[in-house]
């Protein structure tokens, strides 16, 4: 069974019942969903998914740092997650908090990778965002992203 990894980084457990959303929407297309904090996570345990999505609080417009420093951990491996599927989410206090530079910045670190990146053309475009605690929304596009993620390895895998 192919599996997702649904890597976070959360301070105040907002980014967190995000990724718990996300991996319920991985579940419901019948693909295995794990879900880890990023201090839990060893960079070459990557190599070992069919997909990565990786969600951020936004810290002055970017990603956390502990999210930073799992990518350029990865460096070692460089082009070794080619062809792998990514999708990235973000949360922020504010609206116009920065959540889509997040978003970008994980996307740009998946795309150096040589990742293959999944967007949505009717939801979130980059990836779900939630400011401050996610509402029934935010839930829906956490969950819509990890089932059009699963679909995606689904096609890619088959």
């Amino acid at each position: 069974m192919a599996k997702v990894l649904v890597i976070y980084y959360s301070r105040t457990g907002n980014t967190k019942k995000m990724a718990e959303f996300i991996g319920e929407g991985v579940k419901k297309e019948g693909l295995e969903a794990v879900i880890k904090d990023v201090g839990e996570v060893e960079a070459d345990e990557l190599l070992r998914y069919e997909a990565l999505i990786i969600g951020s609080p936004t810290y002055y417009g970017t990603m956390a740092g502990q999210i930073k420093q799992l990518f350029d951990e990865t460096v070692k491996f460089h082009g070794k997650l080619e062809g792998k599927i990514g999708a990235a989410f973000a949360s922020s206090a504010n609206i116009a908090g920065g959540n889509e530079t997040t978003i970008l910045d994980i996307l740009n670190a998946m795309l150096i990778h040589g990742m293959i990146i999944q967007g949505d053309p009717m939801g979130d475009h980059y990836g779900a965002v939630a400011i401050a605690a996610p509402d029934s929304r935010v839930a829906k596009q956490c969950s819509r992203l990890g089932s059009r993620v699963a679909k995606l390895v689904k096609k890619c895998t088959s």
